[in-house]
Order: structure tokens, then C-alpha cells, then sequence
């Protein structure tokens, strides 16, 4: 993160980090205009590049902060002495959607964002989404009560499976969102359609369902 960008007294950084949010979400990367971006903050340009050198610098400071904006309020939110994994797994689809519904530019800035082809950013992007989705995983399933899976199931293969299923899930339903080429997807639907993976998934490794 910037320092000279989080120097700023919170509400010019608000205005700026909204303005440059909405114009990318927009756009996306390749044709937002740093321009339209500072009319929106009402700062100038030269001011604007004081503290992001260039578009692609402003542009990956606002993918970091906001998914770590959102990871910290889900995992604020998410209560991880619940230990049966399949309930830490609905509970993960119900504050998602719950989070979509607070603050909804950033999950079209996000979704957008997954979506992006330009060069220029891409592989950082995918990069830093791998890593931000593995430390997430980790941290959903720790501390799961291990003892409902079946005798003589695998857990780490059995954990793998369904962390790799709600992942190919997702990328499922971003695709289909990159078909249609719009940010704002029917994601209730989704969740309706990952519980019944949830639900195969729980009669297969569980002792008692």
C-alpha cells in the first residue's frame, strides 16, 4: 500500500478509493479513464499521481485493499467455533451474499476484475487471487471436527475435494458471468445450486446424514 496515499485524512481517501472503484468496475482496467477517475474525486491529476504513479499502481492498490476489506469483515463475520465443516460451508454462501448486498460496487469491481484480459495486469491479478483463495481455505478449515467423516475416508483428500469443488464452482459461475459479459450475475441462484453439491458432498464422507 501506498504510504503517501494513507497519509491522506480518511474522507479524500474514501472519495478517491470510491471514484477510481466505480470508473473500474465500469470499465474495467483497459478502458478506464484516470481522468474521469479525479473529476469524480474532484482532485487534480497531478495529485492523484503524487501518490499512485501510474494507472496500473492505483489500479492494484484498490484490488488489494478491498479484498482485504472483504476477507477481514467475512472472517469478522464467520463463526469459526462452529466445526462441522459443511455448516462452515453454507455459512460461507450466506455471508457472501450477504456481503454482495452491503457493498455491492465492490463486488462488481471484484467480479470485474476476474474477468480482466489486459496483459498489463492480468497475471498479477490471477496470481494474487490464488493466494488470497489458498490463505482463505486455510483459515476456513482449521480446527474442523474431523470425528463426523466416515471411518477410512482421507480427510486432507477429502477436504481438498471440496475446497476444489466450491472453487471450480465459482470459476463456473464467473464464467458464465464473462459470457454475459456483465458484472452482476444471478449469484442467488448459485447458492441455491452449491447447496446440493454441499449436500452430495456431506452423504459421502459423513458417518450419519
Amino acid at each position: 500500500m501506498s504510504s503517501k496515499f494513507l497519509s491522506l485524512n480518511p474522507e479524500k481517501q474514501e472519495r478517491i478509493l470510491n471514484a477510481a472503484l466505480k470508473e473500474f468496475a465500469l470499465k474495467g482496467y483497459g478502458n478506464a479513464s484516470t481522468n474521469e477517475i479525479v473529476k469524480s474525486a474532484g482532485i487534480s491529476k497531478g495529485l492523484l499521481f503524487h501518490y499512485f504513479n501510474n494507472k496500473k499502481e492505483l489500479y492494484l492498490f484498490l484490488y488489494n485493499h478491498f479484498a482485504d476489506v472483504m476477507v477481514e469483515e467475512f472472517f469478522n463475520e464467520l463463526d469459526l467455533d462452529e466445526r462441522d465443516i459443511f455448516e462452515r460451508m453454507k455459512t460461507l454462501m450466506i455471508l457472501k451474499n450477504k456481503l454482495m448486498a452491503r457493498h455491492p460496487e465492490v463486488f462488481d469491481f471484484m467480479v470485474a476484475a476476474s474477468m480482466e484480459s489486459t496483459e498489463e495486469v492480468k497475471e498479477i491479478l490471477n496470481n494474487t487471487n490464488t493466494e488470497l483463495i489458498q490463505s482463505s481455505y486455510s483459515r476456513l478449515f482449521e480446527n474442523i471436527d474431523i470425528t463426523m467423516f466416515r471411518d477410512g475416508v482421507d480427510i486432507q483428500r477429502a477436504i481438498n475435494i471440496i475446497m476444489w469443488t466450491l472453487q471450480g464452482f465459482s470459476n463456473q459461475e464467473l464464467e458464465k458471468a464473462k459470457k454475459l459479459n456483465k458484472a452482476h450475475h444471478d449469484f442467488d441462484e448459485a447458492f441455491k445450486e452449491v447447496e446440493v453439491y454441499i449436500e452430495m458432498m456431506k452423504k459421502a464422507f459423513y458417518k450419519n446424514v
